[in-house]
Protein backbone atom coordinates (compact mmCIF):
# COMPACT_ATOMS: atom_id res chain seq x y z
CA UNK A 1 0.00 0.00 0.00
CA UNK A 2 1.15 3.35 -0.50
CA UNK A 3 1.30 5.51 2.42
CA UNK A 4 2.57 9.86 2.14
CA UNK A 5 3.00 12.92 4.18
CA UNK A 6 4.17 16.05 4.37
CA UNK A 7 6.80 17.22 6.51
CA UNK A 8 9.52 19.94 7.43
CA UNK A 9 13.35 19.80 6.84
CA UNK A 10 14.84 20.30 10.87
CA UNK A 11 18.17 20.11 9.99
CA UNK A 12 20.95 16.97 9.85
CA UNK A 13 22.38 15.48 12.97
CA UNK A 14 23.96 11.87 13.72
CA UNK A 15 22.62 8.74 15.54
CA UNK A 16 24.43 5.49 16.58
CA UNK A 17 23.28 1.96 15.34
CA UNK A 18 23.36 -0.65 18.03
CA UNK A 19 26.85 -1.76 16.62
CA UNK A 20 27.81 1.56 17.73
CA UNK A 21 28.15 3.26 14.04
CA UNK A 22 27.61 6.48 13.73
CA UNK A 23 24.68 6.73 10.59
CA UNK A 24 23.88 10.55 9.44
CA UNK A 25 20.70 11.24 9.12
CA UNK A 26 18.25 14.06 8.29
CA UNK A 27 15.52 14.65 10.83
CA UNK A 28 11.92 15.55 9.73
CA UNK A 29 8.72 17.01 11.31
CA UNK A 30 6.32 14.75 9.43
CA UNK A 31 2.47 16.13 10.19
CA UNK A 32 0.38 15.76 11.74
CA UNK A 33 -1.46 16.13 7.94
CA UNK A 34 -4.86 16.40 7.68
CA UNK A 35 -7.02 14.69 5.20
CA UNK A 36 -8.12 17.90 3.02
CA UNK A 37 -10.40 16.19 -0.23
CA UNK A 38 -10.34 12.52 -1.30
CA UNK A 39 -10.68 11.81 -5.49
CA UNK A 40 -11.83 8.53 -6.76
CA UNK A 41 -11.93 7.26 -9.98
CA UNK A 42 -15.88 7.56 -10.05
CA UNK A 43 -16.01 11.48 -9.71
CA UNK A 44 -12.38 12.66 -10.71
CA UNK A 45 -10.81 9.64 -13.17
CA UNK A 46 -7.82 8.79 -10.96
CA UNK A 47 -7.18 8.03 -7.28
CA UNK A 48 -6.16 10.43 -4.87
CA UNK A 49 -5.90 12.06 -1.16
CA UNK A 50 -5.29 15.78 -0.45
CA UNK A 51 -3.06 16.59 2.87
CA UNK A 52 -3.08 19.73 4.43
CA UNK A 53 -0.04 20.58 6.59
CA UNK A 54 0.99 23.23 9.18
CA UNK A 55 -2.37 25.28 11.09
CA UNK A 56 -2.25 28.72 10.07
CA UNK A 57 -4.61 31.53 11.09
CA UNK A 58 -7.87 31.80 9.21
CA UNK A 59 -7.26 35.67 7.94
CA UNK A 60 -3.68 34.61 6.23
CA UNK A 61 -5.98 32.62 3.55
CA UNK A 62 -7.91 33.31 0.27
CA UNK A 63 -11.89 33.30 1.18
CA UNK A 64 -11.65 30.03 -1.97
CA UNK A 65 -9.11 28.46 0.36
CA UNK A 66 -10.28 28.79 3.34
CA UNK A 67 -13.61 27.54 2.43
CA UNK A 68 -11.94 24.43 0.91
CA UNK A 69 -10.48 23.17 4.27
CA UNK A 70 -13.64 23.98 6.24
CA UNK A 71 -15.72 21.72 4.27
CA UNK A 72 -13.28 18.81 5.20
CA UNK A 73 -14.36 20.33 8.85
CA UNK A 74 -10.22 20.92 9.98
CA UNK A 75 -8.46 24.16 10.57
CA UNK A 76 -6.90 26.02 8.24
CA UNK A 77 -3.75 24.67 6.59
CA UNK A 78 -1.30 26.16 5.02
CA UNK A 79 0.27 23.82 2.45
CA UNK A 80 -1.78 21.51 0.51
CA UNK A 81 -0.45 18.67 -1.59
CA UNK A 82 -2.28 15.69 -3.65
CA UNK A 83 -1.26 12.63 -3.75
CA UNK A 84 -1.60 9.74 -6.64
CA UNK A 85 -2.49 6.56 -4.23
CA UNK A 86 -3.47 2.86 -5.86
CA UNK A 87 -6.13 2.79 -2.96
CA UNK A 88 -8.00 4.96 -1.35
CA UNK A 89 -10.50 3.50 0.54
CA UNK A 90 -8.89 3.29 3.76
CA UNK A 91 -8.86 7.35 4.37
CA UNK A 92 -11.74 9.89 5.09
CA UNK A 93 -12.09 13.58 4.70
CA UNK A 94 -10.94 15.00 7.67
CA UNK A 95 -8.45 11.84 8.90
CA UNK A 96 -5.55 12.76 10.57
CA UNK A 97 -1.79 11.26 9.33
CA UNK A 98 1.28 11.34 11.86
CA UNK A 99 4.83 10.22 11.53
CA UNK A 100 3.58 6.90 12.11
CA UNK A 101 2.77 6.32 9.01
CA UNK A 102 5.87 4.79 7.92
CA UNK A 103 7.60 2.66 9.74
CA UNK A 104 11.60 2.22 10.88
CA UNK A 105 13.09 0.21 7.78
CA UNK A 106 11.00 1.69 5.25
CA UNK A 107 12.36 3.03 2.28
CA UNK A 108 10.83 6.45 0.92
CA UNK A 109 11.32 9.10 -1.94
CA UNK A 110 11.65 12.41 -0.74
CA UNK A 111 10.85 15.82 -2.65
CA UNK A 112 11.10 19.41 -2.28
CA UNK A 113 12.47 22.30 -3.67
CA UNK A 114 16.53 22.65 -3.61
CA UNK A 115 18.72 25.52 -2.37
CA UNK A 116 18.93 28.50 -4.34
CA UNK A 117 22.76 29.46 -5.21
CA UNK A 118 21.77 32.34 -7.80
CA UNK A 119 24.01 33.18 -11.07
CA UNK A 120 26.86 30.74 -11.69
CA UNK A 121 29.39 30.41 -14.06
CA UNK A 122 29.73 26.99 -16.14
CA UNK A 123 32.31 25.86 -14.18
CA UNK A 124 30.61 25.42 -10.85
CA UNK A 125 26.92 24.98 -12.89
CA UNK A 126 28.15 21.86 -15.33
CA UNK A 127 30.93 20.85 -13.93
CA UNK A 128 33.43 21.86 -17.27
CA UNK A 129 37.29 22.17 -17.59
CA UNK A 130 38.73 25.94 -17.48
CA UNK A 131 40.81 26.72 -19.23
CA UNK A 132 44.85 26.21 -18.79
CA UNK A 133 46.27 28.97 -16.61
CA UNK A 134 49.68 29.85 -18.32
CA UNK A 135 50.77 30.71 -21.88
CA UNK A 136 47.83 33.13 -22.96
CA UNK A 137 44.98 31.78 -20.69
CA UNK A 138 44.11 35.49 -20.63
CA UNK A 139 41.24 36.90 -18.34
CA UNK A 140 39.22 33.82 -19.76
CA UNK A 141 40.02 30.95 -17.39
CA UNK A 142 36.49 29.91 -16.22
CA UNK A 143 34.73 31.01 -19.38
CA UNK A 144 32.44 28.59 -21.03
CA UNK A 145 34.73 28.65 -24.67
CA UNK A 146 33.81 27.97 -28.13
CA UNK A 147 29.75 28.09 -28.25
CA UNK A 148 28.93 26.52 -32.00
CA UNK A 149 30.02 26.31 -35.51
CA UNK A 150 31.08 29.35 -37.24
CA UNK A 151 29.02 27.68 -41.05
CA UNK A 152 26.04 25.35 -40.81
CA UNK A 153 24.31 25.48 -38.99
CA UNK A 154 26.07 28.72 -37.75
CA UNK A 155 23.86 28.81 -34.33
CA UNK A 156 23.79 27.41 -30.93
CA UNK A 157 21.59 24.46 -29.85
CA UNK A 158 19.21 24.49 -27.02
CA UNK A 159 19.87 22.98 -24.04
CA UNK A 160 23.48 24.15 -24.44
CA UNK A 161 25.60 24.28 -20.98
CA UNK A 162 26.55 27.65 -19.77
CA UNK A 163 26.23 30.26 -17.22
CA UNK A 164 22.65 30.41 -15.61
CA UNK A 165 20.63 30.24 -12.54
CA UNK A 166 21.57 27.36 -10.33
CA UNK A 167 19.47 25.64 -7.73
CA UNK A 168 15.96 26.44 -6.82
CA UNK A 169 14.28 23.69 -8.90
CA UNK A 170 12.22 20.58 -7.47
CA UNK A 171 14.48 17.67 -6.77
CA UNK A 172 13.65 14.05 -5.59
CA UNK A 173 15.58 12.04 -3.55
CA UNK A 174 15.19 7.98 -3.65
CA UNK A 175 15.14 5.00 -1.70
CA UNK A 176 16.13 6.64 1.35
CA UNK A 177 15.93 4.67 4.38
CA UNK A 178 13.74 5.39 7.81
CA UNK A 179 16.07 4.91 10.11
CA UNK A 180 14.08 6.17 13.31
CA UNK A 181 10.47 7.60 13.82
CA UNK A 182 8.83 9.28 17.17
CA UNK A 183 5.38 9.31 16.77
CA UNK A 184 4.63 11.32 19.71
CA UNK A 185 7.20 14.57 18.36
CA UNK A 186 6.33 13.95 14.85
CA UNK A 187 9.73 12.83 14.18
CA UNK A 188 11.23 11.32 11.16
CA UNK A 189 14.74 10.39 10.95
CA UNK A 190 16.47 9.00 7.10
CA UNK A 191 19.82 8.31 6.21
CA UNK A 192 21.75 10.77 4.57
CA UNK A 193 20.42 14.04 2.69
CA UNK A 194 17.80 15.49 1.55
CA UNK A 195 16.88 18.73 -0.83
CA UNK A 196 16.26 22.10 0.73
CA UNK A 197 17.02 24.35 3.24
CA UNK A 198 16.18 24.10 7.16
CA UNK A 199 12.84 24.87 7.85
CA UNK A 200 11.50 23.84 3.78
CA UNK A 201 8.77 22.12 2.66
CA UNK A 202 9.46 18.23 2.14
CA UNK A 203 6.91 15.16 0.64
CA UNK A 204 7.71 11.62 1.74
CA UNK A 205 6.35 8.82 -0.26
CA UNK A 206 6.69 5.06 -0.78
CA UNK A 207 9.99 4.57 -2.76
CA UNK A 208 8.90 3.94 -6.47
CA UNK A 209 11.94 1.53 -6.76
CA UNK A 210 11.46 -2.06 -6.66
CA UNK A 211 13.46 -3.31 -3.61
Amino acid sequence: MLKAIIGKKVGMTQIFDDNGKVIPVTVIEAGPCSVIQKKTIESDGYDAIQLGFHDVKDRKLTKPRLGHTKKAGVTAKKYLKEFRLEDVSTFNVGDELKADTFAEGEKIDITGISRGKGFQGAVKRHGIGRMRMSHGGGPTHRHAGSMGAGTYPGRIFKGKVGAGQMGSVQVTVQNLDVVKVDAERNMIAVRGAIPGAKGGIVYLKNTVKNN
